[in-house]
């Protein structure tokens, strides 16, 4: 099984390399353990070195189509996107939030569409998706509200990987984060 993180240099891209690593096994697309042979951490940093010969870093700009592409292939099993363009920063540059948190991962969905054999997707979305005052229990029907461009841009994301989903294109999961602060 091949596994592609992005954000693989980041505080939970490092720490899920590592849980995946040790792990050893991952369902597959008929829910039996496969073997992990390859974790792809892909980021803009080079981030801090695995001692594990499964471990591929590859650095770029997930923004740049060419790039994406080089990050997956048809043996590709399992995403974890992870990367995105954090809550201030996609507020105080709307542009660079649209092109990364929202195009490329449109654009990664769609290479994860061409590869036919419906890969499992995991996107780290947040709870900013919802905006405002959270109840102590946050039922799946509740509303999104988001009130930043970062929690719509995830917002927008979250519907993407729902309709690629529906449509078979991939195994989607959204995950809700809370804020993580390092």
């Amino acid at each position: 099984m091949k596994i592609l993180i992005t954000g693989g240099a980041g505080f939970l891209g490092q720490r899920l390399a590592r849980k995946l690593l040790e792990r050893r096994t991952l369902k597959d697309a008929d829910d039996k353990d496969a073997s992990i042979e390859q974790v792809v951490l892909a980021d803009i940093v080079e981030g801090m070195p695995i001692p594990d010969k499964r471990v591929r870093h590859i650095v770029g700009d997930i923004g740049d189509p060419s790039f994406l592409k080089s990050t997956i292939d048809a043996n590709t099993d399992s995403i974890f996107h992870l990367a995105a363009i954090v809550s201030g920063q996609a507020e105080a540059d709307f542009d660079l939030g649209m092109r990364i948190n929202v195009d490329a991962s449109r654009q990664l969905l769609d290479l994860c569409r061409g590869l036919g054999h419906r890969p499992k997707f995991v996107f780290a979305s947040s709870v900013a998706v919802f905006g405002g005052e959270l109840p102590a229990v946050v039922p799946d029907s509740t509303a999104l509200a988001p009130q930043s461009s970062y929690g719509t841009q995830k917002a927008v994301v979250e519907l993407f990987v729902n309709d690629y989903t529906r449509k078979g294109f991939v195994d989607g999961r959204v995950l809700r984060l809370p804020t993580i602060s390092v």
